[in-house]
């Protein structure tokens, strides 16, 4: 039995037996981006609040994950909820076609304003409190080299690190600039950030996904002729070899483009997932592409960034399906597809989403709890089944 499992609204999937033997080290919780779609992430991480669970050290966020981390860690049950219900649908986040116009860019500033005062008040000294001597990260890219780095959470620069992990390209009018170099949103380059809990020694790793090309198959386990051998020299490697490859890949980055808008338009017909879960223009596709038939160009760099994005989302998935010997990851995620996007959804398929949220986090707090060890003491009236 492989040592992963899934763990959805409507079914478990894994060895509890297996599990067991990984819970007594380090424990991480990671939370993919997807824009509106991190509706789902404010549903489970609400049930571990309500269940008054939480047995990590550390985490890891892309994007809407790490905004979702953030309400997790002050301890404010609803306020992610909120923040994509409340405020990333209000045209002053983002009106199509005052962006296109070249009027209005994402308002990533705007909401991160409104959330920090009433009615919402993010509370940032509770969750300093509450992370204490743990550790909390925010994925970001580097712009000069498209690597993917790691911005500590909720210090005093922590609007900042939201913004640029949430910075994506073209939708935000620039690059974050820190002292350290410029960054852009963390889904160009670890849109899940699994292997870097693995690489800070994390032994039991809970991953909540929101997309990906995977969902579309429901529960079912996923056989690979070869499974892949993971070692942090050989990881490191590979990562290497990408950036010679990248040269290569830019030669021909309008081909690449065009080929996958194509099939983007053509899966768009059915109820599935397109290429990368849809963040193959992390999480922006229906922007890029409605900008992209009305004349607006990509350049070089943004095909850079696509191209790093499918590569690295594509040795993701491997990592996920296949993990190292020495970890556990479980992942948790919608049993289908989301009804929600990645931006201009329908605030009933938000609250739908976040319902399925919901009850995806009452069943991994429940399998967990009796797996951890020690074991882990939970609030359980809150659970409906």
């Amino acid at each position: 039995m492989k040592n992963c499992g899934v763990i959805t609204n409507a079914a478990v999937q894994l060895d509890s037996q297996r599990l067991k033997m990984y819970t007594g080290g380090k424990n991480a919780l990671v939370a993919q981006g997807g824009g509106q779609r991190g509706i789902f992430t404010a549903g489970v991480l609400d049930a571990f609040l309500l269940s008054n669970f939480d047995p990590f050290h550390e985490f890891y966020g892309t994007s809407a994950g790490a905004l979702n981390l953030c309400a997790f860690l002050c301890r404010q049950r609803g306020i992610g909820r909120s923040f994509i219900l409340d405020l990333t649908t209000d045209p002053q986040f983002f009106q199509l076609f005052r962006y296109i116009r070249r009027q209005q860019f994402l308002g990533l500033d705007w909401a991160l304003d409104k959330i920090s005062d009433y009615p919402y008040r993010l509370d940032i000294d509770m969750g300093r409190k509450v992370l204490a001597d743990r550790q909390a990260y925010a994925a970001v890219t580097d712009t000069g080299h498209l690597r993917d780095h790691y911005l500590p959470m909720l210090q005093e620069d922590w609007k900042k690190v939201l913004i640029a992990t949430c910075a994506i390209p073209r939708l935000y009018n620039q690059p974050v600039r820190f002292p350290h170099g410029e960054y852009v949103d963390g889904g160009v380059s670890a849109s899940i950030p699994v292997q870097e809990a693995w690489r800070r020694e994390a032994r039991c790793i809970a991953v909540i996904r929101t997309e990906g090309n995977d969902l579309a198959t429901g529960t079912v386990e996923i056989n690979q002729e070869q499974p892949v051998t993971w070692f942090r020299d050989s990881f490191n490697l590979i990562q290497e070899q990408w950036q010679e490859k990248l040269g290569q890949w830019k030669q021909d980055w309008s081909a690449f483009f065009n080929y996958q808008m194509q099939r983007a338009v053509q899966q768009k017909g059915g109820k599935t997932e397109s290429l990368n879960g849809g963040r193959w223009l992390f999480g922006a596709d229906e922007v890029y592409r409605l900008s992209h038939l009305l004349g607006d160009k990509f350049d070089s760099s943004l095909a850079d960034m696509l191209m790093v994005h499918y590569q690295t989302y594509s040795l993701t998935q491997d990592f996920l399906n296949s993990p190292p010997d020495d970890c556990y990851i479980i992942q948790i995620r919608p049993e289908m597809p989301l009804k929600s996007t990645s931006l201009m959804s329908d605030k009933q398929d938000l609250i739908h989403d976040y319902q399925l949220g919901l009850d995806a986090g009452y069943r991994f707090v429940e399998l967990f709890s009796q797996c951890a060890s020690p074991p882990v003491s939970v609030t359980n009236e809150c659970y409906q089944s």
